[in-house]
């Protein structure tokens, strides 16, 4: 007897009438017409089933603060840099804790069960890193949540920064970050990159870095960071966060640095609702978008991921925990409105990410763990143009949290009552 069985669903590879079987907590079989006892069968009715939703790039300890102690008027990044510091020191472990455990509510009724987060560790007490660490352990059964040691200062610029960021790790931290352009000069940038990455390298931790979050086309810390994950065997640990300059340099040079980063093995997480937010503050017109070259990336071979970065929080008023609104932004801004591209967007927040961040039994083969979404869409365009009702989420074979189906009833003489959201199998 099966504890689960999601029937006639469609998959995201574009497969069709397709069975789900779940036992114990993970996929045993995923077939077409698959048919045997369960002790639930869900008929998913021709609606996409697809693994759930990882955001590889956030910041937990800010998020939800948005106005203390008071509002980014500018929206600028820098702004919002020192608008953060004016709250550390009124930050408590257990608001923080509150804040991130709401926002892990939100995450959870959204499909989103994997997170990789930033946690400031230029404050030498290291409060929100121990509340993390808090919020990790209280939400393990429901999010895989990931913390990176980010010295928000810059890890050479701030007193104590290199200790700060040690102990974290010693902690039990899990990825290394960094930022260069936050350090005081371009030489100093740098070497924070190979500092950063030979810690990472004896400790055998992953890498995660804000590199370039500028419009300046010449803070290329991408460049450095590619070469000591090559110099260092640190292939496929190594990410790279934002990589905005990118969108300001000159196709010469990009041509260079694409075969770089694509042979070191390093990927790259775009952030569209908060890069076209922050970046182009000082330009007037023409103004750039400032997202970094998302299909050019993708075409060179680098694994290119979606973050939302922010949330309610010093540097971005809005947002939802929604990385179906991410994936959304982001195939606007980067024009990549072909069925192709829109395909691969909805992979930058799924599968792309799960990979950045390294997630075991992640997807929908036979042996993964059972941990996916039902939504209210028949295939990933349509899930993205929606922005999918989330029907039914699983982790490991547990339902966690379900929405209604959304439909609107229309008071049209003449018309139908109650109209679906999305066309019929026939349009």
């Amino acid at each position: 007897m099966l504890d689960l069985i999601v029937t006639h669903a469609t998959l995201p590879d574009g497969r069709t009438d397709m069975s789900i079987a779940v036992q114990h907590g993970r996929i045993v079989e995923v077939t077409k017409g698959f048919d045997a006892p369960a002790h639930e069968t869900i008929d998913a009715q021709g609606m996409l089933v697809a693994p759930h939703f990882v955001d590889p790039h956030f910041h937990m300890d800010a998020t939800l603060s948005y106005g203390l102690p008071r509002v980014n008027e500018s929206g600028m990044l820098l702004e919002g840099i020192a608008l953060w510091g004016e709250l550390k020191p009124l930050l408590k472990a257990e608001a923080l804790i509150e804040r991130a455990l709401a926002y892990c509510d939100w995450a959870i009724a959204k499909g989103l069960l994997a997170i990789r987060t930033h946690v400031d560790t230029s404050d030498p007490s290291l409060l929100a890193v121990d509340a993390l660490l808090e919020v990790k352990r209280l939400v393990a059964p429901y999010i895989d949540l990931q913390l990176v040691a980010f010295p928000q200062d810059g890890v050479l610029r701030a007193a104590g920064g290199v200790d700060s960021l040690k102990r974290a790790l010693d902690k039990g931290v899990d990825v290394v970050g960094g930022i260069p352009h936050f350090e005081r000069t371009m030489a100093e940038g740098a070497a924070s990159v190979k500092l950063l990455c030979e810690i990472a390298a004896e400790r055998g931790k992953l890498v995660d870095m804000h590199c370039d979050e500028s419009d300046d086309p010449l803070s290329r810390h991408i460049e450095t960071l590619a070469y000591e994950a090559q110099r260092l065997g640190l292939q496929g640990r190594v990410n790279g966060s934002h990589c905005t300059s990118m969108h300001s340099m000159d196709n010469y040079y990009v041509s260079k640095l694409l075969p770089l980063i694509a042979g070191s093995g390093v990927s790259v997480i775009a952030n569209p609702l908060i890069n076209i937010t922050l970046q182009g503050r000082h330009d007037t017109y023409p103004k750039r978008r400032g997202m970094t070259r998302v299909p050019e990336l993708m075409a060179a071979g680098v694994n290119v991921a979606f973050g939302h970065d922010c949330v309610m929080d010093p540097w971005y008023g809005m947002g939802s925990g929604d990385m179906l609104e991410v994936a959304h932004m982001g195939l606007h801004v980067a024009q990549m409105t072909s069925q192709a591209g829109i395909r691969a967007c909805f992979e930058a927040v799924t599968t792309n990410a799960a990979k950045v961040m390294h997630l075991d039994g992640y997807g929908l083969d036979a042996g993964c763990d059972a941990s996916f979404v039902l939504l209210q869409a028949r295939d990933a365009v349509e899930a993205i143009r929606l922005r999918a009702t989330r029907l039914k989420v699983f982790k490991k074979g547990k339902l966690l949290a379900e929405t209604p189906a959304s439909t609107a009833r229309l008071h049209v003489k003449g018309r139908a009552e109650a109209t679906s959201f999305m066309p019929s199998r026939g349009a």
